[in-house]
């Protein structure tokens, strides 16, 4: 007689443990398997590929980035998860469920303003202020949760609008330029601290954040009914479960753990604004989806949420201490993300496929051998499929590093006008406020060159668009790094100038170029006009274009900006002391944006039909509003501002653009580097005059500002011999 067949079948129940029966082919029963392998029980969604990914990381990283294994680095990663991870903990649960929270991140946003009002305006004490905050996020979680499990509206839909909901409050009661800062050293402890000079204070809030979820979604009753909830709601009731006081308990715990990152988020920057915490809740949910949580509801467990926290937090810090372009990080964490959806689908497929041969297995106990024929076939595709992914893997890595490795001698053997640091080329950092936009697009090529001239290696990143919290986290990472010279086109003066601090403290030199940080933050500021300068010179042309009276619209680029509010500052006193005809009627935001410039100028000449100039203070800002007037037909509208002549020329000539005011951007690029690299090898310090700029020549330095020259007027007279 042969062996008997046992065939496996899965009963779906909620991690970490699953139970299993087998199905004899002779008579008798099933004995049920109450202790499945070790690695189900770990691992139940195959938790431990993310890490695997992980060690991969941090082998590859270890080779191509400068102190990635360094304790100090192991531990500035935790911290920058702190933020993001606690609200991934909370959407794990939500997620479960089957549902979505996308308004953990302009919670954080309003929580913090919130915070900073409080705390500075209302004189409350900053305990107290927290702790009102906190029931600032306990009401914005009850009305989702209100929506969600009294009024039956699908999650995504209720958290889409309180997402629009919660950021615009937040930028109504700062009018998205007020910044709180100044916050007293003890609070920012919490977010900056340090315990025994090497623990972040933050990081302790995470671990408890993650033994409480842990405990609670897989040890307690009430934790693992979400899971039925996620897998049928209808079959969850009928259990006697209350999904609707459930599903109301997670929306609201959602917002008060959002507004607990938003704590740590002020603490940490050490400012509280309303486009706090941009972008966390799409990083939140991608760790979670990363983890194994299913979107569809039903499964997920923390430790998987942990894992892909940190897959891709270190895949960020390794790639910046790697000086890899930031871009890739989005590029490897979407590739991530889209692999480990399509095997999770694969491993449906495989559970499906057990089920059927379990059907067939009653119906036709013959054909036992065909079906461990298939079940060894389904097992060997997946074999194959997973060695193909790591093997490819594998190749990226290798080349990757093998590019790394190629630019680094490239660089090295660059040129020989360098001066070295302890046997080495100086390493000069260079950060602007927006890697894309085309201003620092010039000025980068003005750097390049520079750095091949004095042999120099040169690291350009930043973050895409205008992000303070992205600018501390490259400056992080910089730090890490051992950069000799770290040198900030500055989004927000009192966001950033707390981790230029610590740059300094750690004997790494600072400067900041194009817009300025706190002056005890930075050793030198390379001012390409001073903004006094650029404020008279914009007004005087707004002057001339109207005859010296009229109405007209600023188009910045970011309210927050502290470069263009000291202009406006100098545009108004012009105004006041020597244009009284001149009316300002509205500044408006275009966020760097060319495409939002010309809405705001279409809305700008509607609601001020008198409005006969639109001066833009950004480079996509001019060419957007001149394509916006030009569409209007008004002819009675000129545009002015601050932009790049290339963007301009066709406006110009078209008789759109009257004027264009900048300084040769090329030359701003250049003479930062080798400011830079004069601070380095002790050539630039206080006190000096001037220093010698290769091509520009002799430069004014006047105490800690080192000034590229006065502003120069584009116009069409002129704007053709120009070329950048």
């Amino acid at each position: 007689m042969s062996a008997p067949v046992c065939i496996e079948v899965e009963r779906r129940t909620s991690p970490p443990s699953k139970l299993k029966n087998t199905l004899i082919d002779q008579p008798g029963i099933c004995e049920p398997q109450l202790n499945p392998p070790w690695r189900e029980r770990v691992f139940p969604n195959n938790e431990w590929v993310l890490l695997f990914v992980i060690v991969i990381e941090c082998a590859i990283f270890s080779v191509t980035g400068n102190n990635f294994l360094s304790a100090a680095n192991a531990f500035e990663i935790t911290r920058l998860s702190v933020e993001v991870g606690l609200l991934a903990l909370v959407l794990t649960p939500i997620i479960i469920t089957g549902g979505i929270d996308l308004s953990v991140g302009s919670m954080i946003g309003l929580s913090a303003v919130v915070l900073g009002g409080l705390w500075r305006d209302a004189h409350l004490p900053i305990a107290i202020a927290a702790l009102a905050t906190l029931m600032v996020g306990v009401l914005g979680g009850a009305l989702n949760a209100f929506m969600i499990s009294r009024l039956n509206f699908p999650p995504l839909i209720v958290t889409l609008g309180t997402f629009s909901l919660f950021r615009g409050i937040a930028e109504g009661l700062t009018r998205g330029i007020e910044n709180y800062s100044g916050f007293s050293p003890r609070f920012l402890f919490l977010g900056q601290g340090y315990l025994g000079g090497i623990v972040p204070t933050q990081l302790l809030v995470l671990i408890v954040a993650i033994v409480a979820f842990g405990w609670w979604l897989h040890r307690t009753i009430y934790g693992r009914s979400l899971y039925a909830i996620g897998y049928s709601a209808e079959g969850a009731r009928y259990a006697g479960i209350h999904v609707g006081r459930r599903l109301a308990f997670v929306y609201v715990l959602s917002g008060l753990v959002s507004s607990i990152a938003a704590i740590i988020y002020v603490a940490h920057l050490g400012q509280a604004k309303s486009d706090a915490g941009t972008g966390y809740e799409l990083m939140a949910i991608t760790a979670v989806v990363l983890g194994g949580t299913s979107i569809f509801g039903g499964r997920g467990t923390v430790l998987g949420t942990v894992l892909g926290l940190f897959a891709i937090v270190i895949l960020q810090n390794g790639l910046r201490l790697s000086a890899q372009p930031a871009e890739l990080a989005g590029i490897l964490t979407g590739a991530l993300l889209v692999g480990t959806i399509l095997i999770d689908r694969l491993s449906v497929r495989v559970r499906s496929a057990r089920r059927a041969r379990f059907d067939f297995a009653q119906s036709a106990i013959g054909n036992r051998q065909s079906l461990e024929e298939e079940f060894e076939v389904r097992n060997s595709q997946i074999a194959i499929l997973s060695a193909v992914i790591l093997i490819a893997a594998l190749i990226v890595a290798g080349s990757n590093w093998m590019l790394t490795r190629s630019l680094r001698q490239q660089l090295s053997g660059a040129g020989t006008a360098g001066k070295t640091t302890a046997g080495r080329k100086p390493v000069i950092a260079l950060m602007p406020k927006a890697k894309g936009d085309p201003y620092f697009v010039s000025c980068k090529q003005g750097a390049d060159e520079a750095a091949k001239e004095l042999g120099v290696e040169l690291l350009w990143d930043g973050p895409t668009d205008l992000d303070p919290a992205k600018q501390n986290e490259v400056v992080e990472a910089w730090i890490t790094r051992g950069v000799d010279v770290i040198a900030v086109s500055v989004e927000n003066k009192v966001g950033i100038s707390t981790v230029l601090r610590k740059a300094k403290e750690k004997g790494i030199k600072v400067i900041t170029w194009d817009a300025d940080a706190e002056k005890d933050a930075r050793d030198f500021f390379i001012d390409q006009a001073t903004p006094q300068g650029i404020g008279y010179t914009l007004t005087d042309e707004a002057a001339r274009i109207l005859n010296n009276k009229g109405e007209f619209a600023i188009i910045t680029a970011s309210l927050s900006a502290a470069n263009q509010n000291e202009w406006i500052k100098y545009i108004k006193e012009r105004m006041a002391q020597k244009y009284p005809d001149l009316k300002l009627d509205a500044i408006q935001p275009s966020e760097g944006d060319r495409d939002r410039a010309f809405s705001e100028t279409q809305t700008v000449l509607k609601v001020y039909p008198n409005a006969k100039l639109i001066m833009a203070i950004a480079a996509p800002a001019v060419p957007g509003a001149a394509e916006a007037v030009q569409q209007s037909g008004r002819k009675d509208v000129k545009v002015t501002g601050l932009s790049l002549p290339n963007m301009n020329k066709p406006y110009v000539h078209a008789g759109v653009v009257d004027s264009v005011v900048l300084w040769n951007t090329l030359d701003l690029g250049y003479l930062t580097v080798y400011a830079a690299n004069a601070l380095a090898s002790g050539q630039l310090k206080r006190g000096d005059k001037e220093m010698t700029a290769g091509r520009v020549g002799k430069i004014e330095v006047a105490d800690d500002e080192v000034r590229l020259g006065a502003p120069f007027v584009f116009n069409q007279s002129n704007i053709d011999r120009f070329n950048f």
